[in-house]
């Protein structure tokens, strides 16, 4: 850790992903020292290929603007790259490495032939009209379409991407290129695109919890359910969640959150996603529309959030990464909350995890419980390189065989190393596993 710091100075996003990791491959490098002796290790942590350019656009009103656009192309060990692009102002190096990183085991879970990249800007899409979020995927694209394509790196949507932006940049990557090839997932459903792709980050976070409840003998029936974000994920938690028989309580946005105890039914469900995916307004227009539903604004100051201090079993963190902190997790299991699926990246801190783990709650860590939006890409890939559509219950079985079969590899392999019910052991080391013998078998490359 000494000499990623050193090498990597000013990313502590990126630090905390690698200490994870390495926190639980001591178990593996015990039993396997020709890992150590290939610095197996020192080479996954390296990325393989950072791109970073500019990116100058024009506004309606004729002003120039520059971004910097990214790609990190992290490991290719066992397929193609493939991750996310994230439109925020908080888009740097540092953040992108560390999603890079969690990307390579997350793919490597999936049981699908997918390396690990993301990529992003330091744009913010909020605020902006079509025609601006159009110009400016149109400069990214001019730069990024040298380095991605269907064999070489598969770029999908992340926080600030969603289908306007995928079309706008696929648009560009078909006239740049002259071919049109499936070189993005999460396209639109007559162009390519792949039905329950916007909801399967959601939908398996959800599955995920259901087979770790499982393991106790329970269900989500009945269960209250903590739920931060209110973009894609979340919603798609939520509407899960309803038809399972549970009770979703709280949604957020970077202004504050909602805790509505009656329960979020399918009409509110209905009119969050289009406040927030048509007229992309404010989580505290629900409070204004439902009555008994409580406010309460984003204080940056405060040293925990609120939501995660509502009485409940169940906790899907769905918004950014470091959301729920040490003093958070202490909140959470004082009022019975024994299951968190993490549906957005890392969003729960080192010293919160150490909690829920010396708690002995069921912690499924997002490599494994998120893994179902990048699963449902691959299964978008194949369907583009076979020219067909599957239906959408084709594809919401595979999305669930595939989050059980990643609970199913998690858990064992917990159990081999010696650490059962630890699932952040079990998918570090699992996804590791994999990607470290494709290593071996390819030399030093």
């Amino acid at each position: 850790m000494a000499e990623v710091k050193a090498r990597n100075p000013v990313e502590p996003e990126f630090h905390q992903a690698v200490f994870e990791v390495a926190e639980s491959l001591s178990l593996v490098l015990e039993r396997h020292p020709e890992f150590r002796k290939a610095k197996l290790l020192e080479r996954i942590i390296e990325p393989e290929r950072v791109v970073m350019f500019r990116v100058a656009w024009q506004d309606d009103g004729g002003e120039l603007h520059v971004n910097r656009g990214f790609r990190i192309q992290m490991n290719s060990a066992i397929g193609p790259y493939k991750g996310g692009l994230r439109f925020h102002p908080t888009v740097n190096l540092g953040v992108l490495k560390f999603l890079a990183f969690e990307q390579v085991f997350k793919n490597a879970l999936t049981t699908l032939p997918m390396g690990g990249g993301k990529g992003g800007a330091d744009f913010d899409p909020k605020g902006k009209s079509d025609a601006e979020v159009m110009r400016f995927c149109q400069a990214f694209m001019c730069e990024l379409f040298r380095h991605i394509g269907p064999d070489t790196d598969v770029p999908a949507g992340d926080i600030g991407v969603g289908a306007r932006e995928i079309g706008y940049l696929f648009g560009m990557y078909k006239r740049l290129r002259n071919e049109f090839t499936g070189v993005m997932t999460g396209k639109g459903l007559t162009w390519g695109g792949s039905v329950i792709r916007p909801e399967a980050t959601g939908y398996g976070a959800v599955y995920f919890a259901a087979e770790m409840l499982k393991t106790r003998k329970q269900e989500l029936k009945g269960k209250t359910c903590l739920v931060s974000g209110s973009g894609n994920v979340a919603q798609y938690t939520v509407d899960k969640l309803i038809s399972l028989g549970a009770r979703a309580v709280t949604l957020s946005d970077s202004s504050g959150y909602i805790y509505d105890e009656a329960g979020i039914d399918r009409e509110k469900l209905g009119f969050v996603m289009d406040l927030k995916n048509n007229r992309r307004g404010r989580i505290s227009e629900y409070a204004e529309k439902f009555s008994g539903a409580v406010y309460t604004p984003l204080d940056p100051t405060a040293d925990h959030n609120p939501l995660w201090n509502h009485p409940a079993e169940c906790a899907f963190p769905s918004a950014t990464q470091n959301e729920i902190n040490e003093r958070d997790a202490t909140n959470m299991l004082r009022n019975k909350v024994f299951v968190v699926s993490e549906g957005a990246n890392m969003p729960t801190t080192i010293g919160g995890i150490e909690q829920f783990l010396d708690a002995g709650i069921l912690f499924g860590p997002g490599k494994a419980a998120n893994a179902g939006g990048v699963a449902t890409s691959g299964l978008e890939m194949a369907q583009n390189s076979m020219r067909i559509s599957w239906t959408r219950e084709e594809v919401d079985a595979r999305l669930f065989n595939i989050m059980k079969t990643i609970h199913e590899v998690c858990q064992n392999t917990a159990e081999k190393y010696g650490t059962p019910g630890n699932y952040v052991n079990g998918a570090n080391i699992a996804g590791f596993l994999k990607v470290a013998n494709a290593m071996m078998d390819q030399g030093v490359v």
